[in-house]
């Protein structure tokens, strides 16, 4: 059974980084065929993904986000993060990580989620 757990702060001043990891378990984020994505959900909204990385390392991201936006791993650990700049109220979400499998075509599995609020 494949696992997803993010961590990271909860509160996260305007202007500043805000950055999460994701640690997966049950499985590894370098298995072919799956890719490990970031997606967020404002309050009220629905869902928006914000980008991923693949096995491979090959990353992508929302082209609405991706000047903003950095995905990486680190295989050692079985974790993959999310780097967020210049943040501004409207980031605040809950932010969710989660498997895409080229198999399911669908997201498979998913962490719990976290809440992220941008606040002076």
């Amino acid at each position: 059974q494949v696992q997803l757990q993010e961590s990271g702060p909860g509160l996260v001043k305007p202007s500043q980084m805000l950055s999460l990891t994701c640690t997966v378990s049950g499985g590894s984020i370098t298995t072919i065929h799956y890719a490990w994505s970031w997606i967020r959900q404002p309050p009220g909204k629905g869902l928006e993904w914000m980008g991923a990385i693949a096995y491979d390392g090959s990353t992508y991201y929302s082209p609405s986000l991706k000047s903003r936006t950095s995905i990486s791993r680190d295989t050692s650990k079985n974790q993959f993060s999310l780097q967020l700049s210049s943040v501004t109220p409207e980031d605040t979400a809950v932010y969710y990580c989660a498997r895409w499998g080229d198999d399911t075509i669908a997201y498979d599995y998913w962490g719990q989620g976290t809440q992220v609020t941008v606040s002076s």
